[in-house]
């Protein structure tokens, strides 16, 4: 408790010593997280399990559960006038799309020093946390982030935060189909790992009518968080013209992560199928007056049976012998 109280106190006097300095606005701040007109936050430099002097884009921390981490965030007010900026931590978490969100929650590791700081003016501001990891922590990446909030703007700055212990990479592909109206391919990619991965995107596709080809790889623009799932979308430029096809992806990532799926779709535009209507009708018709034409060539068959009274030829007369006896002459008289 008493070693707790004086990391507090230590931290609060950083805080305000170095907002009661006055700097100089850094020239090269390595892609600062804009925090509205004018003031940006980002990690400063010469911090963190992988100490840098240059810009670092993220904070990158790693640690033993029950551990202790600290760094030290950088608020820059290049303004007129002083900024009072109010911080905490959030957990991370993709959107649907694979965006970077985030989520303020009550139970955060990330502890800044102070909760609101003022900096004056034309200030760089160093401003020290410390992020406690749980004594039950399960091994892995724990993306987390610092927020920052000032005149209106709330801004996060990315906490790469991975828990010492075994790790695993993995991931699946599901959900894929063919959308061929929009000429797009969509799946589901699903971060079954501890890890947090960037995923490499191989499609080839096989057809019928216009024969296989690759679509060019690529490297997606997303991190998968562990225990995450992003739909995403790949273009189909050249689908085939006419007949049935089949897309097969594959998506690995770092550390050996690897996953693969299929789906199948038929393509009938519409002057193909006007086509084959037409084809059937004309078949239809030829059939039908063919059918005609030899049932008026052909006469009556030979089992047609004749009318009552009939002679052998069907017709009827004098000369046709009758069924009815005889008649008897009368006598004269």
């Amino acid at each position: 408790m008493r070693t707790r109280i004086i990391r507090s106190v230590v931290l609060t006097a950083g805080v305000l010593l170095c907002a009661a300095v006055p700097a100089l606005v850094p020239a090269s701040a390595a892609e600062p997280a804009a925090g509205g007109p004018g003031w940006t936050a980002a990690p400063a430099s010469g911090g963190g399990t992988r100490p840098s002097t240059a810009g670092r884009p993220y904070f990158y921390l790693e640690g033993a559960p029950g551990t202790v981490l600290e760094d030290t965030l950088a608020l820059t007010n290049p303004g007129k006038n002083a900024l009072t900026v109010r911080l905490g931590g959030a957990e991370a978490y993709n959107t649907a799309s694979g965006g970077f969100a985030l989520r303020t929650t009550g139970n955060s590791w990330i502890t800044p020093a102070a909760r609101t700081v003022k900096v004056p003016a034309r200030t760089s501001a160093r401003v020290p946390f410390s992020v406690t990891v749980p004594a039950d922590a399960e091994p892995g990446d724990h993306p987390a982030a610092i927020v920052a909030a000032a005149g209106g703007h709330r801004t996060g700055v990315r906490v790469q935060l991975r828990v010492s212990g075994p790790t695993l990479s993995a991931l699946t592909v599901e959900d894929v189909r063919a959308d061929k109206g929009a000429g797009l391919i969509r799946y589901t990619v699903v971060n079954r790992g501890n890890t947090s991965l960037t995923p490499h995107l191989d499609v080839r596709v096989s057809g019928l009518i216009g024969g296989g080809h690759r679509i060019a790889g690529r490297t997606l623009p997303v991190d998968v968080l562990p225990g995450r799932r992003v739909r995403l979308t790949a273009e189909w430029p050249h689908p085939p013209v006419l007949g049935p096809a089949a897309v097969h992806l594959v998506v690995t990532a770092g550390g050996g992560a690897r996953g693969a799926g299929s789906a199948s779709a038929v393509f009938l535009p519409w002057w193909s199928v006007a086509g084959l209507a037409s084809l059937a009708a004309a078949g239809a018709g030829g059939w039908f007056v063919v059918r005609r034409r030899r049932a008026s060539a052909t006469g009556p068959g030979p089992y047609a049976r004749s009318s009552p009274g009939a002679g052998p030829g069907g017709s009827t007369g004098p000369d046709s012998e009758s069924d009815s006896e005889p008649a008897t002459a009368g006598a004269a008289t």
